[in-house]
């Protein structure tokens, strides 16, 4: 059993409901149930209806497509903290994407009549969607673009610097250390590579003082990153 509190404050640090203040989270907080999912399980799949969203508490969630030709492309993993489900659930339209357990996932779940009731009782919550909806237009762009048009080394260099950026969003330069509980497989579908190509160019990355890998544990160096990526 997840405390009150203790969903108040994992609220506070989502970018969802981020800005709301602590009373206008506890009353999200009152209507949210705890849910769990085993290694390898569907939470919901591409087409199902969106009849709630999920904040992840513990674990990853996979949130990936078949292609025609039967391969998966992932488009993001949903870690703790992250919000998923929320396309469909706002829009009364089906699921776009399917969600995966990775491993083992702790999550709760807010569902869409008491959204819906949130958004017209408490304006700020209407609010925060829309500007929450807003920034996943413009992280899909980014994705899209650093596919389209940046080679891999590049697009891993991007997806590094996002991550350390998110870990340490403060720091403008130096080296910041993240964990990456995924294969190189799963990394590989996140940025619409080969695992073997995958691998090349994480050596690359090595190589040039961008990173350092032990284990699960990832060294940023942000500097070289940014160069890498073609960040300003």
């Amino acid at each position: 059993m997840i405390a009150k509190s203790a969903i108040v404050e994992l609220l506070g640090r989502t970018p969802l409901f981020g800005s709301l203040d602590e009373a206008e989270r506890r009353t999200i907080a009152d209507e949210m149930r705890e849910v769990t999912f085993d290694p390898g399980q569907v939470i919901f799949a591409r087409g199902d209806a969106g009849r709630e969203i999920y904040l992840v508490v513990s674990g990853r969630v996979r949130i990936s497509v078949l292609t025609a030709e039967g391969r998966e492309l992932s488009f993001a993993h949903a870690e703790p903290g992250s919000i998923f489900g929320e396309i469909a659930m706002l829009d009364g339209g089906p699921r776009s994407a399917d969600a995966t357990a990775v491993g083992k996932v702790s999550a709760l779940s807010l569902s869409k009549p008491a959204f819906k009731r949130l958004m017209e009782t408490e304006p700020p919550v209407a609010e925060a969607a829309v500007k929450f909806l807003c920034a996943r237009i413009r992280d899909a762009d980014q994705q899209l673009e650093g596919i389209a048009l940046y080679p891999i080394e590049g697009r891993l260099a991007r997806f590094f610097l996002a991550a350390a950026r998110a870990k340490a969003p403060d720091l403008e330069e130096g080296r910041v250390t993240i964990d990456l509980p995924m294969s190189q497989s799963e990394l590989a579908l996140l940025i619409g590579a080969s695992r073997p190509k995958v691998n090349t160019a994480l050596s690359m990355l090595e190589q040039s003082g961008a990173l350092e890998r032990n284990g699960s544990r990832i060294i940023c160096d942000l500097e070289e990153l940014q160069a890498i990526a073609g960040a300003e």
